[in-house]
């Protein structure tokens, strides 16, 4: 097949739109569903990331996306039970014995808001562990090499029937030269091919030299998926998995920010006064990740206030105060950093270190440098020049 017509483009006034293979075959395959515009967007982007993180490091990985950037990446590292409880995987048999599965589950439950109606993408075969991980989850689809029969059958009766699957040709590479249209001008350029390995890592500009082995792989994740996260962009990584990405932003701290909130609430979801609240039985998996936000962060209106709480809990929870809160943050170490530019300022270093971040990578490249650096000398951090710019838009 050379093209695919599509419904209509990034919006329903957009139309006609297609996608199609200027030479040669298109390298996936629709299974079930109908891929819209945007989803073949997160899908290609998605499945590049997973790639290259599964040949990188030689782990299955996964993972979510949403509009065109990675609410979380990982690799299939078993999940500590605290871990299991706060994504909501806890009650699944098998788990522990399918690293992809172990993969999705962490990248899905990093960021459960953002996630929501979530693209996935698998670097290995989708099996049935991991079918009914996304089963009970709202998605719009999920591209992979393949598809155990067991797994293709659950999958197709989500979204009553409707459910997007599409299988990629894990062996195909594109063009080396890349093109796309704004405004009826076409641009043109080397697609970025370039291999994020461990050996990028090897200049290390701190005082402080200590790296180890599972540091380098938070590190690897957290540059991989930089390089499929809109510009500018910032990500934190713990345990091999993307924990906070903060993505489009103008500001570089911004970013830093953003992500560092998100890392935040990952590590606060998982503390014991979190995972105590009594929710009630028949509320949505939707409904409780929206509960659990506004106990952590506030946000629209209290959940624990009288007139509230009634509708998430069979009682009314004690809050989670922010000095509590700075408490448990304040216990976190070991996080790692990456950005997709250089920091410009020490301001980055500064708020990366309110989230336990102790291991940064980035470009290098700024004429604050050497003022980065000696902010990471004070905090006793280790620091990376990979000297690869990660821009992608």
């Amino acid at each position: 097949m050379k093209e695919i017509e599509l419904k209509y483009g990034c919006n329903p006034n957009q139309k006609p739109a297609r996608i199609l293979m200027e030479e040669g075959e298109l390298p996936l395959t629709v299974l079930n569903g109908k891929p819209g515009y945007i989803n073949f967007l997160d899908a290609l982007n998605s499945w590049q990331l997973v790639k290259e993180l599964k040949e990188a490091l030689g782990v299955p990985a996964a993972a979510s996306f949403k509009h065109v950037s990675p609410t979380s990446a990982a690799i299939g590292r078993k999940l500590p039970d605290k871990l299991k409880k706060a994504c909501f995987v806890d009650d699944i048999e098998g788990l522990d014995d399918s690293p992809l599965a172990c993969a999705y589950a962490r990248a899905r439950g990093t960021d459960r808001m953002c996630s929501f109606g979530d693209w996935i993408a698998l670097s290995d075969t989708c099996d049935l562990v991991t079918a009914q991980l996304i089963a009970r989850e709202v998605s719009d689809g999920v591209i992979a090499p393949g598809y155990t029969s067991e797994a293709l059958e659950l999958l197709k009766t989500k979204k009553k029937g409707n459910y997007c699957i599409v299988q990629i040709d894990k062996d195909y590479r594109p063009q080396k030269m890349e093109r796309k249209q704004v405004f009826g001008i076409t641009f043109e350029q080397l697609r970025n091919d370039a291999l994020i390995t461990k050996d990028m890592l090897d200049n290390i500009v701190t005082d402080n030299k200590t790296l180890p082995e599972d540091k380098k792989e938070d590190l690897i994740v957290a540059l991989i998926t930089l390089k499929y996260t809109q510009s500018n962009s910032v990500c934190y990584a713990f345990d091999g998995q993307a924990i906070g990405v903060g993505a489009g932003q103008q500001s570089r701290i911004h970013c830093t920010r953003l992500a560092g909130t998100k890392a935040d609430t990952w590590f606060l979801r998982q503390a014991d006064k979190v995972l105590a609240l009594p929710f009630k039985e028949d509320l949505s998996r939707p409904e409780r990740d929206n509960a659990i936000d506004g106990y952590i962060n506030g946000n629209e209106e209290d959940v624990c206030a009288d007139g509230v709480w009634q509708r998430f809990f069979t009682g009314q929870p004690e809050p989670f105060t922010k000095e509590e809160q700075k408490a448990y943050i304040a216990t976190v170490t070991d996080v790692s950093v990456a950005s997709d530019a250089f920091f410009p300022f020490d301001d980055n270093i500064v708020r990366a270190s309110l989230s336990g971040v102790k291991y940064v990578a980035q470009p290098g490249g700024s004429i604050r440098d050497d003022v980065v650096i000696e902010r990471c000398n004070k905090l006793s951090m280790t620091m990376c020049f990979v000297g690869l710019r990660l821009f992608h838009h």
